[in-house]
């Protein structure tokens, strides 16, 4: 909208009066408008004007101020104003309020109201000002499509609808685009096309294309073909709305204006075919027989290979159109894939990358959409198998051809083809691809090959969807124990199959590969005896390699009842003779049972060899550490027991725990087996019946209060899987045993170790989760014990004490009466901890921050405030914990109460913190620091400021700049994000108030900076439509009677290709030189994350969040049932004091220094020595310029005393 001066001014002094009716209008509809009260902009103030008065005329009528009523005084007051402001301003109130007036009103109205709106069209066609054109032409659209089916029988609407249609062709591009957009709502979004009767198409839909075809024809092929390419964005909106036959005629048409070789015209009409694939339009609209004659058509608009942009829009448009037909109809899909194949392989010589990975990528989604759904129903595919199978052969052979020399530029994309080939079809269609696995293999084996990897990864799908029986009958691995050279050129296929092998004949492993691994072993042997390591160590490792197969053939085999049984007695020896093999085995062995048994009959045959494998891996777990491997391979043998247990019969379970037991009690075990023993019965006891529960429980009780840290945790460490477990004879037993659990665990309460606190914790939470109201008494005893356990040296500990924490809060709102009750009764529990030791008044402090965490919902006001003033009180302790935990209580507050509830006590916290001793402002001036930062985030800098004492002041000034400086380097850096995304300059702001910002939106740009872009659109619209021909090959005239000649019009400048330079991202000043930030520069960034992070370590310590480096630690600690092991230090010297670097680097020059005397010596094959002083960046502190002086001074010295005795030296050796 235009914005005038004078009516600007007379607007500013009349708006009193003018929006008197408009602040309480209660019409939904304008409260858009409402916000424009305030705004500066004369085109705004006449909308509020406008409204104003039509409010005030429909109030002084007794009106509802209900949508049609608006309809009604808006078309009355359209036909009696004369400015073209006020016109604009009516018009854009009737196209808010046209979206809300009722159907039936608008279809009666239709007459008056589109003459009307007729009348304006014609008359601001050629005004100057085209917002009244643009709104008036959005209410036309609306209007129209508000009309029922009938309606569009008579010619008038018919006649309405050419008046919009004539616009989108408008030289102006607001108008134009207004009508555009109003002609793809009517035939997309018209009401009756969404009911029950719907028609296929738009009954307009016809004579819009006749519209377009005409317009198209009329431009022919004049210089800029301006209203070509108007027409052209209108058709890649609407081709999918219109007939099939009109559709044809469209497409040849298009057909026909790409034949000028205009580069404009040509990428908007494939961008319009792109459209209307893309669509997936019904066959009412484009039928599979018109989708087919298009793709043909297109094969003579293929650009030339050094062309970039029109080659990609050309991949991408037939790429859709191929999908399509493949929705349509496959086997014409199928029928024309071929030759889409061989043109796509002719891209990969293309010189630019981006063509040779969008052609990859073309055929990788046409494997996918158009082949991968149907190619099982081919069966086994041959070189000689009719159609459509013989298609699949062409597209094969195409893509293989990339291996060919000449395609070498692009084999790692080619590679990537084949790649999803063979993941797509290498099942059905391995016959014909075992030449190709050949060429494969050969092609690695080239001297200095570049893509081993991608060669790797596509031998590795053939592997997973052929199987490795196909690759090797393919190609031979070539290793049988009998070579007389240890070259093994394909020996690589060894990690291949290892990585890819999955869905194989666990037989063909037997049959083919276990001999060969006793081969190999038994060569290794012989050349051990003959003392030759090398080649000893060679033939080991290939044995090893062809063992580490076996986890994938253990993957979905499919022969597991036929092959397991003739399998199990070689595995078993393995086991128990090889250590070596011992963690590839069970890893197999693990792998069968969770991915291979996937019925019962697998489960129950793998089973039948329980009693078998169980024994064998209770024997070597139990065995010391020589014997027993290491500590990971004991480790694999434990989570192979727990694996096989889920398959055994639970008595042959119960049978071995008996036996465990046992062995247990025995005085002739040691203490390692029976550690050992622990750990099994740990992984056996969720398998076994209530009644040897029962006896195992009266096994492993007086552990519970044994002396042996050791033992002691592994008891409870029972006591927890009894309890965790969901097996039903688990849960018998606790909820029998209930009191007698609740009973030993209370007595076992002192004599509970450290090591033991994890397991004895998560074993309370287990039984806390099934205590009734009836057990109240149980839970409080269990409070203190809990609050201490949060500040347990153990990282798994704490864990589980803030989980019982919570747990016991959910226990007592289980309880009742009501949740506020509960909470008040437990916190009274918890409040009794403030009065004990230091180290207590901490511990409950932090478990009040996790409690108020989880139930603050569940928490009266009332309790919150008393909660909030006693930590107040405790921030006044000598104790620098009971402050941390408190400090931290206030910062979880900040983060979760309502800022209204919490201004009634901000300042009894800022004076608390203010009163804070030196020594704690000091120690906790960073905690102290992030605490006020979010103190100003909610309530305010000049509040907090008030509120504390003038210490404070300088931190909070520096808090308030740092926070300005954040948000500062936050919008540019955003705003660099964006400007990288959108590639445009970034528009000018309006102006600062909200409602300024608010009225910069789309539809009130200034016609002034739309006429400013324009015009730089059409400069650059100019530049891209400029076209030129590739000439002849060396001196070969262009023939332009060729048929391929469209490939030699080009839309990219022909010549050697210029290097871009390098971005290297660095900033650059204005004379040029690099600005390269450290990372000391970085600290603010590092200030404005300080508050997150103080945070997390706050929710880490109430067992909310760990860090990262934490859950690594608590990762890589061993498990409960593993018995200490000897482990390597993992510490890393670093730092000052003890922890300083010892063995220091050698210092710069230092291979120079005479052993024997003063000086440097030359080295033989090395450069000469020199002196040099290193260029340090902060030898740029004036400060430290006298210093760096001396040492120049130094150094020349040095120097001059060096050639000074170095003179005098020649001169005695001179004299006689």
């Amino acid at each position: 909208m235009e914005e005038d001066g004078a009516a600007e001014a007379a607007t500013e002094k009349s708006s009193g009066t003018f929006l008197s009716g408009l602040s309480d209008c209660t019409n939904i509809t304008f409260s858009k408008v409402q916000r424009f009260w305030e705004s500066n902009s004369a085109a705004h103030k006449e909308i509020c004007a406008v409204l104003a008065a039509v409010t005030e005329v429909i109030r002084s009528r007794g009106g509802k101020e209900s949508e049609t009523e608006y309809f009604a005084a808006l078309m009355t007051t359209l036909e009696v104003v004369e400015s073209p402001e006020s016109l604009a301003a009516v018009a854009y109130l009737l196209n808010l309020v046209l979206k809300r007036v009722p159907s039936p009103v608008l279809i009666k109205k239709f007459s008056d109201t589109s003459k009307a709106f007729m009348g304006i069209l014609s008359s601001q066609a050629c005004s100057s000002s085209t917002s009244a054109l643009r709104w008036i032409l959005s209410c036309l659209a609306m209007l129209m499509r508000k009309q029922d089916l009938a309606a569009w029988s008579y010619p008038v609407t018919l006649q309405v609808y050419h008046g919009l249609l004539s616009f989108c062709v408008h030289t102006k591009p607001k108008v134009r685009k207004a009508a555009q957009y109003g002609v793809c709502s009517i035939l997309r979004g018209s009401e009756f096309m969404f009911g029950d009767g719907a028609p296929d198409h738009h009954p307009a839909a016809p004579s819009t294309a006749k519209f377009c075809v005409q317009e198209i024809e009329k431009a022919g092929g004049t210089k800029e073909a301006t209203t070509t390419l108007h027409v052209l964005a209108l058709l890649r909106d609407l081709l999918p709305c219109f007939p099939a036959a009109m559709v044809k005629t469209c497409c040849e048409t298009l057909l026909r204006v790409m034949t000028l070789s205009h580069v404009l015209v040509t990428a908007c009409a494939m961008q319009a075919f792109h459209s209307l694939f893309s669509a997936q339009a019904s066959m009412a609209c484009l039928p599979p027989e018109l989708n087919a004659q298009i793709i043909t058509a297109l094969y003579d608009y293929v650009p030339s290979t050094s062309d970039l942009q029109p080659l990609l829009t050309w991949l991408s448009t037939m790429e859709r159109a191929h999908v399509n037909l493949g929705r349509l109809e496959k086997d014409l899909c199928w029928a024309h894939l071929p030759r889409l194949f061989s043109a796509a392989m002719n891209c990969f010589l293309s010189p630019h990358s981006q063509v040779v990975s969008a052609a990859a990528q073309t055929l990788e989604t046409l494997l996918s959409e158009c082949i991968a759904p149907h190619v099982e129903d081919l069966g086994t595919v041959s070189a000689s198998a009719p159609a459509p199978a013989a298609y699949l052969c062409k597209m094969f052979r195409s893509v293989e051809e990339g291996l060919t020399y000449r395609f070498h530029a692009a084999w790692d994309e080619v590679l990537r083809v084949l790649e999803v080939f063979f993941e797509t079809c290498g099942k059905q269609c391995h016959p014909i691809m075992r030449k190709c696995l050949r060429s494969l293999c050969d092609l690695r084996l080239s001297p200095h090959f570049p893509y081993a990897t991608q060669v790797d990864q596509a031998v590795g799908a053939a592997v997973s969807t052929m199987g490795p029986e196909v690759l090797l009958e393919a190609v031979p691995l070539e290793i049988d124990g009998k070579e007389e050279t240890l070259d093994f050129p394909r020996s690589w296929l060894l990690p291949v199959l290892r990585d890819y092998v999955q869905g194989a004949r666990l037989g063909f492993f037997t049959s083919y590969f276990l001999p060969l691994a006793a081969t190999l072993k038994s060569r290794a042997l012989e050349f051990t005896q003959a003392g030759k390591c090398v080649e000893a160590k060679i033939y080991d490792t290939l044995q090893w390699q062809v063992w580490t197969l076996l986890p994938g053939f253990c993957t979905h085999p499919t022969d597991v009842l036929e092959a397991f049984k003739g399998l199990a007695r070689t595995l078993g020896m393995a086991i128990s003779e090889r250590p070596d093999l011992r963690p590839t085995v069970c890893q197999a062995l693990r792998t069968l049972i969770h991915k291979g048994c996937e019925t019962d009959a697998e489960r129950t045959e793998v089973g039948r060899f329980a009693k078998n494998f169980l024994p064998i891996l209770f024997n070597v777990y139990s065995q010391a550490q020589e014997d027993g491997g290491s500590s990971a391979q004991r480790r694999s043998v434990l989570d192979t027991v727990r694996a096989y247990l889920t398959i055994t019969d639970p008595q042959m379970v119960c049978g071995f725990l008996q036996k465990a037991g046992v062995k247990l009690t025995s005085p002739e075990s040691s203490e390692f087996t029976r550690l050992s023993i622990l750990d099994l019965v740990v992984a056996m006891a969720p398998y076994v019946d209530e009644q040897s529960l029962g006896s195992l429980y009266c096994t492993i009780q007086p552990s519970l209060q044994s002396k042996e840290r050791s033992m002691q945790k592994k008891a409870y460490r029972v006591l927890e899987e009894v309890c965790a477990a969901p097996h039903a004879p688990c849960q018998a037993f606790v909820r029998s045993h209930l009191q007698d659990l609740q009973r030993a665990l209370l007595n076992s309460l002192k004599s509970a170790a450290s090591p033991a606190k994890r397991p004895r914790l998560k074993c309370l939470y287990h039984i806390v989760k099934q205590l009734s109201v009836e057990h109240e008494p149980f839970i409080t005893a269990l409070v203190p014990e809990v609050i201490l356990c949060t500040k347990e040296v153990s990282v798994g500990a704490r864990k589980n004490a803030f989980t019982l924490l919570v747990e016991m809060g959910h226990a007592f709102i289980r309880f009742g009466p009501t949740p506020q009750e509960a909470m008040q009764r437990f916190l009274l529990l918890i409040y009794a901890g403030l009065t004990g030791s230091v180290t207590m008044i901490s511990c409950t402090v932090l478990a009040l921050t996790r409690l108020f965490f989880e139930f603050k919902d569940h928490l009266e006001l009332s309790v919150v405030e008393q909660l909030l003033q006693n930590i107040c009180l405790l921030l006044a302790s000598r104790t620098r914990d009971v402050v941390k935990a408190a400090l931290g209580f206030l910062k979880v507050v900040l983060l979760l109460m309502d800022t209204k509830l919490l201004a009634k006590h901000v300042q009894t916290m800022l004076e608390t913190l203010g009163n804070l001793s030196d020594d704690m402002r000091r120690h906790f001036r960073m905690k102290l620091r992030n605490l006020f930062t979010r103190f100003i985030r909610k309530f305010g800098f000049e509040l907090v400021k008030g509120l504390l004492p003038s210490d404070y002041h300088k931190v909070l000034v520096n808090i308030r700049k740092a926070e300005a400086r954040n948000r500062k380097k936050r919008a540019l850096k955003q705003a660099a994000a964006d400007t990288g995304e959108e590639e445009v300059p970034p528009a000018q702001p309006r102006g600062d108030s909200m409602e300024e910002i608010l009225a910069d939106s789309e539809d009130e740009e200034e016609e002034e900076e739309e006429w400013q872009r324009s015009k730089e659109r059409r400069k650059q619209a100019r530049q891209k439509g400029q076209a030129w021909l590739k000439e002849g090959e060396e001196d070969e005239p262009l023939n332009f009677l060729d048929p391929n000649v469209s490939q030699r019009v080009l839309a990219t400048e022909p010549g050697p290709r210029r290097s871009r330079g390098v971005s290297h991202d660095f900033q650059v000043s204005e004379d040029g030189r690099l600005i390269i930030h450290e990372e000391e520069e970085e600290v603010d960034d590092d200030e404005s994350k300080g508050a997150d992070e103080e945070m997390a370590d706050v929710l880490q310590d109430v067992g909310l969040r760990s860090k990262k480096s934490q859950k690594r630690r608590f990762r890589d600690e061993p498990d409960d049932e593993e018995p200490e092991a000897e482990t390597y230090s993992q510490y890393r010297a670093g730092g000052s004091g003890i922890h300083r670097q010892l063995d220091k680097e050698s210092a710069f020059g230092a291979e120079y220094r005479s052993k024997k005397g003063k000086g440097d010596v030359k080295k033989k094959g090395q450069l000469d020595p020199y002196a040099y002083i290193p260029l340090n960046r902060s030898r740029l502190n004036r400060r430290k310029r006298a210093k760096m002086q001396g040492q120049f001074k130094g150094l020349m010295k040095g120097a001059q005393r060096g050639a000074k005795a170095g003179r005098r030296n020649r001169l005695k050796a001179q004299r006689p």
